[in-house]
Protein backbone atom coordinates (compact mmCIF):
# COMPACT_ATOMS: atom_id res chain seq x y z
CA UNK A 1 0.00 0.00 0.00
CA UNK A 2 1.44 3.18 -0.73
CA UNK A 3 2.51 5.61 2.26
CA UNK A 4 1.33 9.05 0.06
CA UNK A 5 -0.46 10.83 1.53
CA UNK A 6 -3.36 13.97 0.35
CA UNK A 7 -2.75 16.75 2.84
CA UNK A 8 -3.94 20.67 2.97
CA UNK A 9 -2.10 23.16 4.57
CA UNK A 10 -5.22 25.72 6.18
CA UNK A 11 -3.46 29.75 6.37
CA UNK A 12 -1.46 28.66 3.22
CA UNK A 13 -0.60 32.19 2.31
CA UNK A 14 0.63 33.29 6.01
CA UNK A 15 4.11 33.00 7.32
CA UNK A 16 3.82 29.74 8.74
CA UNK A 17 1.74 28.60 6.18
CA UNK A 18 4.49 29.32 3.80
CA UNK A 19 7.29 27.22 6.00
CA UNK A 20 4.92 24.30 6.24
CA UNK A 21 4.85 24.50 2.15
CA UNK A 22 8.55 25.01 2.44
CA UNK A 23 9.55 21.94 5.15
CA UNK A 24 7.01 19.63 3.49
CA UNK A 25 9.76 19.93 0.41
CA UNK A 26 12.61 20.25 2.12
CA UNK A 27 11.98 16.92 3.94
CA UNK A 28 10.45 15.02 1.24
CA UNK A 29 7.10 14.39 3.08
CA UNK A 30 5.48 11.83 1.09
CA UNK A 31 2.55 13.99 -0.54
CA UNK A 32 -0.19 12.55 -3.03
CA UNK A 33 -2.27 16.14 -3.76
CA UNK A 34 -1.41 19.05 -2.13
CA UNK A 35 -4.03 21.67 -1.09
CA UNK A 36 -3.38 25.35 -0.29
CA UNK A 37 -6.72 26.57 1.44
CA UNK A 38 -6.72 30.49 2.64
CA UNK A 39 -9.73 33.55 2.39
CA UNK A 40 -11.46 34.50 -0.05
CA UNK A 41 -8.97 37.32 -1.00
CA UNK A 42 -6.09 35.43 -1.39
CA UNK A 43 -7.60 33.01 -4.27
CA UNK A 44 -5.62 32.23 -6.79
CA UNK A 45 -2.47 33.12 -5.47
CA UNK A 46 0.39 30.97 -6.92
CA UNK A 47 3.27 28.98 -4.62
CA UNK A 48 5.39 26.08 -6.36
CA UNK A 49 5.70 22.46 -4.73
CA UNK A 50 8.13 19.99 -6.09
CA UNK A 51 8.45 22.05 -9.18
CA UNK A 52 4.32 22.05 -9.90
CA UNK A 53 2.30 25.37 -9.73
CA UNK A 54 -0.13 24.74 -7.15
CA UNK A 55 -2.96 27.48 -7.07
CA UNK A 56 -4.51 28.70 -3.62
CA UNK A 57 -7.73 27.87 -2.83
CA UNK A 58 -10.82 29.08 -0.65
CA UNK A 59 -11.56 27.20 2.65
CA UNK A 60 -14.93 26.15 2.97
CA UNK A 61 -16.36 23.48 4.80
CA UNK A 62 -16.30 20.93 1.54
CA UNK A 63 -12.44 21.80 1.50
CA UNK A 64 -11.37 18.54 3.29
CA UNK A 65 -13.29 15.91 1.55
CA UNK A 66 -10.51 13.18 0.74
CA UNK A 67 -8.03 15.14 2.91
CA UNK A 68 -5.89 12.47 5.05
CA UNK A 69 -3.88 15.79 6.75
CA UNK A 70 -4.56 18.82 7.38
CA UNK A 71 -2.17 21.47 8.86
CA UNK A 72 -3.91 24.24 9.96
CA UNK A 73 -2.28 27.83 10.66
CA UNK A 74 -4.82 29.96 10.41
CA UNK A 75 -5.70 31.36 14.22
CA UNK A 76 -8.19 30.08 16.56
CA UNK A 77 -11.52 31.46 15.69
CA UNK A 78 -11.09 29.55 12.08
CA UNK A 79 -9.63 26.37 13.52
CA UNK A 80 -12.77 26.41 16.23
CA UNK A 81 -14.67 26.70 13.13
CA UNK A 82 -13.27 24.11 11.16
CA UNK A 83 -12.68 21.55 13.60
CA UNK A 84 -15.78 19.47 13.23
CA UNK A 85 -15.81 19.75 8.71
CA UNK A 86 -12.10 18.83 9.14
CA UNK A 87 -12.88 15.09 11.73
CA UNK A 88 -15.99 14.09 9.75
CA UNK A 89 -14.73 14.44 6.60
CA UNK A 90 -11.84 11.76 8.13
CA UNK A 91 -8.49 13.68 8.60
CA UNK A 92 -6.69 14.73 10.96
CA UNK A 93 -6.07 18.32 12.10
CA UNK A 94 -2.73 19.54 13.19
CA UNK A 95 -3.37 22.85 14.83
CA UNK A 96 -0.93 25.35 15.53
CA UNK A 97 -3.16 27.70 17.13
CA UNK A 98 -4.09 28.02 20.85
CA UNK A 99 -7.61 26.65 20.18
CA UNK A 100 -7.26 23.29 21.71
CA UNK A 101 -4.10 23.15 23.27
CA UNK A 102 -5.96 22.49 26.96
CA UNK A 103 -8.38 20.26 25.76
CA UNK A 104 -8.19 16.90 27.29
CA UNK A 105 -9.36 15.29 24.26
CA UNK A 106 -6.52 16.31 21.98
CA UNK A 107 -2.27 15.82 22.46
CA UNK A 108 0.03 18.60 22.19
CA UNK A 109 3.06 16.89 21.58
CA UNK A 110 6.35 17.79 20.53
CA UNK A 111 7.89 15.30 18.74
CA UNK A 112 11.12 14.95 20.38
CA UNK A 113 9.03 14.88 24.19
CA UNK A 114 6.30 12.74 23.80
CA UNK A 115 5.84 11.77 20.42
CA UNK A 116 3.50 8.38 22.00
CA UNK A 117 0.69 10.82 23.20
CA UNK A 118 -0.04 11.33 19.18
CA UNK A 119 -2.21 7.66 19.56
CA UNK A 120 -4.64 9.24 21.89
CA UNK A 121 -5.51 11.65 19.42
CA UNK A 122 -9.56 11.94 18.25
CA UNK A 123 -9.08 13.67 14.72
CA UNK A 124 -6.76 16.75 16.52
CA UNK A 125 -3.42 17.57 17.40
CA UNK A 126 -2.16 20.47 18.60
CA UNK A 127 0.86 22.36 18.30
CA UNK A 128 2.53 23.83 21.67
CA UNK A 129 3.75 27.72 21.76
CA UNK A 130 6.30 28.46 20.10
CA UNK A 131 8.35 29.32 23.34
CA UNK A 132 7.45 26.29 25.12
CA UNK A 133 8.31 23.89 22.10
CA UNK A 134 11.68 25.28 22.32
CA UNK A 135 12.57 25.48 25.54
CA UNK A 136 11.03 21.70 26.69
CA UNK A 137 13.46 20.50 22.89
CA UNK A 138 16.25 21.58 25.25
CA UNK A 139 14.98 21.01 28.76
CA UNK A 140 13.36 17.76 28.50
CA UNK A 141 16.57 15.39 28.13
CA UNK A 142 17.80 17.18 31.31
CA UNK A 143 14.17 16.27 32.97
CA UNK A 144 14.27 12.58 31.67
CA UNK A 145 17.96 12.05 32.98
CA UNK A 146 17.92 14.06 36.62
CA UNK A 147 13.75 15.13 37.07
CA UNK A 148 13.30 18.68 36.53
CA UNK A 149 11.25 20.02 39.59
CA UNK A 150 11.48 23.91 39.37
CA UNK A 151 11.95 26.53 36.28
CA UNK A 152 12.30 30.12 35.66
CA UNK A 153 12.57 31.46 32.36
CA UNK A 154 12.38 34.87 30.85
CA UNK A 155 12.03 34.34 26.57
CA UNK A 156 13.62 36.83 24.47
CA UNK A 157 10.67 36.82 21.59
CA UNK A 158 11.36 38.35 18.03
CA UNK A 159 9.30 40.68 16.05
CA UNK A 160 8.29 37.88 13.83
CA UNK A 161 6.55 36.04 16.63
CA UNK A 162 4.10 38.78 16.21
CA UNK A 163 3.61 37.76 12.66
CA UNK A 164 4.64 40.16 9.70
CA UNK A 165 2.90 43.72 11.06
CA UNK A 166 5.14 42.79 14.12
CA UNK A 167 8.24 42.69 11.48
CA UNK A 168 6.93 46.04 9.40
CA UNK A 169 6.73 48.00 12.69
CA UNK A 170 10.36 46.89 13.93
CA UNK A 171 11.78 48.17 10.54
CA UNK A 172 9.57 51.15 10.30
CA UNK A 173 10.58 52.70 13.45
CA UNK A 174 13.85 51.52 13.17
CA UNK A 175 14.51 53.63 9.72
CA UNK A 176 12.49 56.59 11.36
CA UNK A 177 14.54 56.86 14.42
CA UNK A 178 17.98 56.49 12.37
CA UNK A 179 16.49 59.47 9.78
CA UNK A 180 15.75 61.47 13.43
CA UNK A 181 12.23 60.96 13.03
CA UNK A 182 9.57 60.10 15.92
CA UNK A 183 9.12 56.44 16.25
CA UNK A 184 5.28 55.66 16.41
CA UNK A 185 3.96 52.59 18.03
CA UNK A 186 1.11 51.77 16.05
CA UNK A 187 1.26 47.44 16.35
CA UNK A 188 2.80 46.95 19.58
CA UNK A 189 1.64 49.13 22.68
CA UNK A 190 4.75 50.70 22.57
CA UNK A 191 8.24 51.64 20.66
CA UNK A 192 9.75 48.16 19.98
CA UNK A 193 13.23 49.81 17.97
CA UNK A 194 15.87 50.44 20.12
CA UNK A 195 14.16 48.99 23.27
CA UNK A 196 11.86 46.27 24.50
CA UNK A 197 8.33 45.47 25.75
CA UNK A 198 7.83 43.25 28.69
CA UNK A 199 4.59 42.52 27.79
CA UNK A 200 3.19 39.65 25.04
CA UNK A 201 -0.97 38.62 25.05
CA UNK A 202 -3.25 39.83 27.56
CA UNK A 203 -2.80 40.45 31.43
CA UNK A 204 -4.52 37.79 33.39
CA UNK A 205 -5.65 38.16 37.65
CA UNK A 206 -2.34 36.76 38.51
CA UNK A 207 0.02 38.90 36.93
CA UNK A 208 1.16 36.90 34.47
CA UNK A 209 -0.12 36.92 30.54
CA UNK A 210 -1.60 34.23 29.15
CA UNK A 211 1.86 33.93 27.28
CA UNK A 212 3.49 33.76 29.94
CA UNK A 213 1.02 30.86 31.55
CA UNK A 214 1.12 29.07 28.20
CA UNK A 215 4.46 28.37 29.04
CA UNK A 216 3.62 27.19 32.61
CA UNK A 217 0.61 24.87 31.85
CA UNK A 218 1.84 23.22 28.06
CA UNK A 219 5.14 22.05 29.91
CA UNK A 220 2.92 20.47 32.38
CA UNK A 221 0.48 18.97 29.97
CA UNK A 222 2.96 17.53 27.75
CA UNK A 223 5.52 15.86 30.38
CA UNK A 224 2.83 14.69 32.27
CA UNK A 225 3.64 16.53 35.50
CA UNK A 226 0.65 18.86 36.79
CA UNK A 227 2.79 19.79 39.81
CA UNK A 228 6.27 20.78 37.97
CA UNK A 229 6.85 24.42 39.03
CA UNK A 230 7.73 27.02 36.60
CA UNK A 231 7.54 30.80 36.40
CA UNK A 232 7.70 32.95 32.98
CA UNK A 233 8.31 36.47 32.20
CA UNK A 234 7.83 36.76 28.66
CA UNK A 235 9.75 40.24 26.41
CA UNK A 236 9.35 41.25 23.15
CA UNK A 237 12.71 42.30 21.39
CA UNK A 238 13.95 44.00 18.77
CA UNK A 239 15.30 40.95 16.46
CA UNK A 240 13.57 39.88 13.61
CA UNK A 241 13.09 36.34 14.20
CA UNK A 242 14.24 33.41 16.31
CA UNK A 243 13.04 33.35 19.54
CA UNK A 244 15.91 32.97 22.91
CA UNK A 245 15.07 31.96 26.63
CA UNK A 246 17.08 32.29 29.72
CA UNK A 247 16.21 29.17 31.73
CA UNK A 248 17.12 28.80 35.40
CA UNK A 249 16.49 24.76 36.52
CA UNK A 250 16.08 22.98 39.68
CA UNK A 251 16.48 18.81 39.88
CA UNK A 252 15.54 16.70 41.74
CA UNK A 253 19.02 14.79 41.74
CA UNK A 254 22.44 16.82 41.32
CA UNK A 255 23.41 17.55 37.65
CA UNK A 256 26.81 19.16 36.65
CA UNK A 257 27.55 21.33 33.73
CA UNK A 258 29.70 18.42 31.97
CA UNK A 259 26.70 15.84 32.32
CA UNK A 260 24.67 18.41 31.24
CA UNK A 261 26.70 18.67 27.95
CA UNK A 262 26.53 15.01 27.49
CA UNK A 263 23.25 14.97 27.84
CA UNK A 264 22.29 17.69 25.48
CA UNK A 265 25.46 16.71 22.93
CA UNK A 266 23.05 13.40 21.89
CA UNK A 267 19.46 14.89 22.81
CA UNK A 268 17.69 15.14 19.31
CA UNK A 269 16.62 18.05 17.95
CA UNK A 270 19.36 20.07 19.82
CA UNK A 271 22.79 21.90 18.85
CA UNK A 272 25.40 22.31 21.50
CA UNK A 273 26.93 25.76 21.50
CA UNK A 274 28.58 26.33 24.48
CA UNK A 275 32.28 27.50 24.20
CA UNK A 276 32.26 30.87 26.17
CA UNK A 277 35.72 31.37 26.05
CA UNK A 278 35.47 31.33 22.57
CA UNK A 279 32.89 33.77 22.74
CA UNK A 280 30.56 30.81 21.16
CA UNK A 281 27.15 30.59 22.58
CA UNK A 282 23.53 30.85 20.93
CA UNK A 283 22.38 33.55 19.61
CA UNK A 284 19.15 34.54 17.46
CA UNK A 285 21.02 35.64 14.15
CA UNK A 286 22.57 32.06 14.25
CA UNK A 287 19.19 29.65 14.85
CA UNK A 288 17.27 31.63 12.74
CA UNK A 289 16.41 29.31 9.87
CA UNK A 290 17.73 26.22 11.14
CA UNK A 291 16.00 23.36 12.74
CA UNK A 292 17.75 22.41 15.87
CA UNK A 293 17.09 24.63 19.14
CA UNK A 294 21.00 25.77 20.20
CA UNK A 295 21.69 25.45 23.90
CA UNK A 296 24.64 27.02 25.77
CA UNK A 297 26.20 28.98 28.74
CA UNK A 298 25.38 25.90 30.68
CA UNK A 299 26.53 26.33 34.16
CA UNK A 300 26.09 25.46 37.64
CA UNK A 301 23.22 27.64 39.78
CA UNK A 302 25.66 29.56 41.96
CA UNK A 303 22.67 30.83 44.91
CA UNK A 304 22.45 26.90 45.81
CA UNK A 305 25.06 24.92 48.31
CA UNK A 306 24.21 21.47 46.46
CA UNK A 307 24.42 20.66 42.76
CA UNK A 308 21.00 20.55 41.49
CA UNK A 309 20.64 23.38 39.95
CA UNK A 310 21.22 24.90 36.52
CA UNK A 311 21.58 27.90 34.05
CA UNK A 312 21.74 27.60 30.48
CA UNK A 313 20.29 29.98 27.26
CA UNK A 314 18.95 28.85 24.12
CA UNK A 315 18.02 30.30 21.13
CA UNK A 316 15.27 28.45 18.28
CA UNK A 317 14.04 29.38 15.18
CA UNK A 318 10.00 30.15 16.26
CA UNK A 319 8.97 29.60 12.39
CA UNK A 320 10.37 26.41 11.99
CA UNK A 321 10.63 24.55 15.24
CA UNK A 322 8.56 27.02 16.82
CA UNK A 323 5.66 26.39 14.32
CA UNK A 324 6.12 24.36 10.48
CA UNK A 325 8.39 22.24 11.77
CA UNK A 326 7.04 20.95 14.33
CA UNK A 327 3.70 20.82 12.79
CA UNK A 328 4.96 18.77 10.19
CA UNK A 329 6.80 16.51 12.63
CA UNK A 330 4.23 15.63 14.30
CA UNK A 331 2.54 15.03 10.16
CA UNK A 332 5.23 12.42 10.24
CA UNK A 333 4.91 10.17 13.28
CA UNK A 334 1.20 9.87 12.19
Amino acid sequence: MSNLRNVAIAGATGAVGVEMLKTLEKRNFPVANLKLLASARSVGKEFVFKGEKIKVEEMTENSFKNVDIALFSAGSDISKAMRRCVVDSGAVMIDNSSAFRMEDDVPLVVPEVNPEDIAKHHGVIANPNCTTIIMLVAVNPLHRAKKLVRLVASTYQAASGAGAKGMDELVRQTADILAGKTAKPEFFAHQIAFSLIPHIDSFMENGYTKEEMKMVNESRKMLHYPELKVSCTSVRVPVMRAHSESLNMEFAEEITPDEARAILAKAPGVTLVDDPANKVYPMPKDASEQYNVLVGRIRQDITRDDKRGLDMFISGDQLFKGAALNAVQIAELL
